[in-house]
């Protein structure tokens, strides 16, 4: 009695399980149309078979007999199967493999018509089941056919499993041994002796690693959406390029070719390096070289001080240049410490830019004596430096710090911690 009690808990949390796992399929974003379908029919298989689970364990422990207790039973075994069959598909396209072309998927599918046929063999054949004098049903001689078909069908997903190892993610292999590991030594000793609490606990098991499956897909959808925003933030970041500086970098280059033909040639160079940077900056969806970074903002800056000349002095303190950084980070910054910082009536704009190699990370620093302005302003957006900080955070788990100098002007701190290998 109480063995059965144990199984009628078991069962009930497998439906509860499946039950949250519709739910769950129903709510969550992001998933793909086949993944969906496919948790879809997986936990309503498995709620179906808990249904007739529950149904067999309290027939049983109220002592009911006769053909529709049979036929619950065949009803159970028939969705535990579908569950199982389920877990060959879902390996399969883990691998990458066509549904019509993928032995694998052929074979278990070929098992599991067998084992179907064996069930309904058992409607018309005796032998499968006996009456025992209780007046219930028990394993008869031929009771292991049945359990066959099922023992070879987790074999095949445990060998396929191992042998498509290299095919499939460290936590989707894992997962598989996880669940048809314990399940295919279950069955094989279901052949000789009832062990059905071990299988009810091994189909709990199936369902926690369909959740995890489900949690997994989800958090690599967001990991890919994360990675397109940023990826088109840098490209409004070239898109906010102004319009005014191109325009200005241009007719500054027409009125040097008469006057400095090969101050125009060195202008027109550094500003296809710059732009050229800027469009390999919008290509580029994983953080950069901090030297590249370093490489476009000389490129820029060497544009405007063509302009502006005497109105600009630049100063590179970069001894570390060994990390890496989002791309448009450093550029951005220094450009608009020019856009804000040049004015002819208050002497030259002076800008440093600064590396060093600190605890944790390696830091920029760059500073300008402009007229500054005071971050905590929410009366005055700064969308390319909040653009900035969060690509920053989101691509390599960076922070920058924007304040205002003593001296007057203001400083931008970035800290790019170290990859954690």
């Amino acid at each position: 009695m109480n063995e059965y009690l144990f199984i009628l808990v078991i069962i009930s949390a497998a439906l509860l399980l499946s039950l949250l796992g519709l739910w769950f399929i129903a709510v969550i974003p992001g998933l793909d149309r086949w993944s969906k379908r496919f948790f879809q029919r997986y936990f309503s298989a498995l709620m179906l078979s808990c249904v007739f689970g529950l149904a067999d364990v309290t027939m049983t422990l109220n002592h009911a007999s006769g053909r529709v207790f049979f036929y619950v039973t065949l009803a159970e075994c028939l969705f535990l199967s579908l569950s199982l069959l389920m877990l060959t598909v879902y390996l399969a396209h883990c691998s990458g493999e066509a549904p019509r072309e993928s032995r694998l998927l052929r074979a278990a599918l070929g098992v599991w018509v067998v084992y179907f046929a064996v069930l309904f063999s058992a409607l018309f054949i005796d032998g499968y089941t006996v009456m025992t004098a209780e007046n219930q049903y028990s394993r008869g001689p031929l009771y292991p056919i049945c359990v066959l078909p099922m023992v070879v069908l987790m074999l095949l997903n445990l060998a396929g499993t191992l042998r498509r190892r290299r095919r499939l993610s460290r936590k989707v292999y894992l997962g598989f041994l996880v669940v048809t590991l314990p399940m295919s030594v279950a069955l094989a000793v279901q052949l000789f002796v009832d062990v059905f609490a071990f299988l009810d606990v091994c189909f709990i098991g199936s369902a926690l690693m369909m959740y995890g499956f489900i949690l997994s897909d989800q958090i690599e959808q967001d990991r890919r959406q994360q990675r397109e925003i940023a990826h088109q933030r840098a490209s409004i970041l070239v898109l906010q390029m102004r319009p005014h500086f191109i325009y200005n970098t241009l007719m500054s280059i027409y009125s040097l070719i008469n006057q400095d033909q090969q101050k125009a040639r060195q202008v027109t160079a550094d500003f296809t390096n710059y732009l050229r940077k800027n469009f390999n900056a919008v290509a580029s969806e994983s953080a950069v070289p901090f030297s590249a970074e370093l490489e476009h903002t000389r490129a820029y800056l060497a544009v405007e001080q063509a302009q502006h000349e005497e109105l600009l002095v630049v100063e590179y303190d970069t001894p570390f240049i060994r990390f890496r950084l989002p791309p448009l980070t450093l550029q951005p910054i220094v450009e608009n410490a020019v856009k804000h910082g040049i004015d002819p009536y208050a002497g030259p704009l002076r800008v440093s830019v600064r590396t060093r190699q600190t605890e944790g990370g390696s830091e920029i620093t760059v500073e300008d004596n402009g007229s500054g302005f005071d971050p905590a302003d929410k009366s005055a957006p700064h969308p390319t430096l909040e653009n900035i900080r969060a690509r920053l955070e989101d691509m390599c788990g960076g922070t920058m710090k924007i304040e205002q100098r003593e001296a007057g002007g203001t400083r931008v701190t970035i800290f790019v911690p170290t990859p954690k290998t």
